[in-house]
């Protein structure tokens, strides 16, 4: 990550406010702490639980301290043919293969089923991919991005939450329609041709890919942005161990819009989303064990915790109306579309692909052409129309 794209995702001025950052740095790790002790020592809890919310807030602090993105990757690509951004992603998702499909291909750690079904690519898949390539260009960020950046300070990113939600649970309430469109079962590399040759091939591929994007680079691949790639790759694994899945973030927006429906009057029981086994329990449930929320939380704590002990976390609001317009929409497009490609560009995409699905690489090209639209639009909401780097 170079200093020059560290310093857009972080605030011009630094250390402007050094009592707030030491408010937030010891507020953080309190309640970080205080987080991992409650889910370890609830009823039904266990320190897995616990290692998750430590998990998904070194995360955070990964994303915040290196500027790791999709969202900026994907622009830089589509809009200024840079694919910088693209080395990272093959580095990261090289490593994440090779420490994660061995697990899937041992049935089982420590008495936790590995899981790493793979998804159907059909109609729904293709709309929810590229929705979300577009949504991601004009709210802000992708998942990740979002969760980051709002943890270090970006309150316009509010906005795209809240967009997330709403986005999500109306993708939930929606798929009983998207899964009665044609489709092609899920595949994945190992179910094809088996492990051994599974875990050669896709480290073939990511070779290419990784020497196509450095030919295809206007940039040199940053120390930073290489450590970041590293280091999620890293946490990635550590989430399939202790969690039998690999890290996914959004369906704890369907959850919570869920849940949120379901308190206003609007059953979401019945949804087809919700009926599936394994989840007509999750509305009624406590998100204390609903790992996904956990994460999502933390990574919030541990982007804040990152900036604020590096005397960087500055509350910013940024832009007018348009751009509030553009964060709420774009969180709406990349919730909904989520749910119908059956996540984001961490599930969708790199947790996808480490685990061997095929249906990977169509989230990538699918919603690199979402992308050319979301560019496309971003003027309509204000947002400059510049390439500029490989971060969200």
């Amino acid at each position: 990550m170079s200093g020059a794209n560290l310093t857009r995702a972080l605030p011009s001025q630094p250390f402007s406010q050094p009592g707030l950052n030491a408010i937030i740095a010891v507020a953080g790790t309190i309640m970080l702490t205080a987080l991992a002790f409650a889910v370890w020592t609830q009823d039904g809890g266990n320190w897995r639980l616990a290692a998750l919310v430590l998990v998904g807030a070194g995360i955070g602090a990964a994303l915040l301290r290196s500027s790791f993105g999709f969202a900026g990757a994907f622009r830089a690509l589509v809009q200024d043919g840079d694919a910088t951004g693209f080395q990272a992603h093959a580095v990261m998702i090289a490593l994440a293969s090779l420490l994660m499909l061995p697990m899937l291909a041992q049935g089982s750690i420590l008495g936790v089923p590995m899981r790493g079904e793979a998804t159907p690519v059909g109609i729904g898949f293709a709309v929810g991919a590229i929705m979300f390539g577009a949504g991601m260009q004009i709210g802000g960020g992708c998942a990740s991005g979002t969760l980051f950046s709002l943890g270090g300070g970006n309150g316009k990113l509010i906005g795209t939450v809240v967009g997330f939600v709403f986005g999500s649970a109306l993708g939930a309430w929606s798929m009983g329609f998207w899964w009665s469109l044609p489709a092609l079962p899920g595949a994945n590399l190992q179910g094809l041709i088996g492990f051994g040759p599974a875990i050669a091939l896709q480290l073939t591929v990511l070779a290419g890919l990784f020497a196509l994007a450095r030919h295809g680079s206007k940039s040199m691949l940053s120390q930073g942005l290489l450590m970041g790639g590293i280091a999620l790759a890293l946490l990635n694994a550590a989430t399939m161990f202790l969690a039998g899945k690999p890290w996914g973030e959004t369906s704890a927006f369907a959850l919570w819009g869920s849940k949120i429906f379901t308190s206003i009057g609007i059953d979401a029981h019945h949804w087809a989303y919700w009926m599936r086994p394994g989840f007509t329990t999750q509305i009624d449930g406590s998100l204390s064990f609903d790992v996904t929320s956990l994460m999502d939380m933390a990574i919030l704590l541990g982007a804040a915790m990152a900036a604020a002990f590096a005397g960087q976390f500055q509350p910013r609001w940024g832009g007018g109306v348009r751009p509030w317009a553009g964060a709420l929409l774009g969180g709406i497009a990349m919730g909904y579309g989520a749910r119908l490609a059956n996540g984001c560009n961490i599930g969708a995409y790199f947790s996808a692909l480490s685990v061997g699905n095929l249906s990977g690489w169509a989230w990538m090209l699918l919603a690199l052409a979402g992308s050319w639209i979301g560019i496309k639009l971003r003027p309509f909401f204000g947002l400059d129309t510049k390439a500029d780097g490989p971060t969200c």
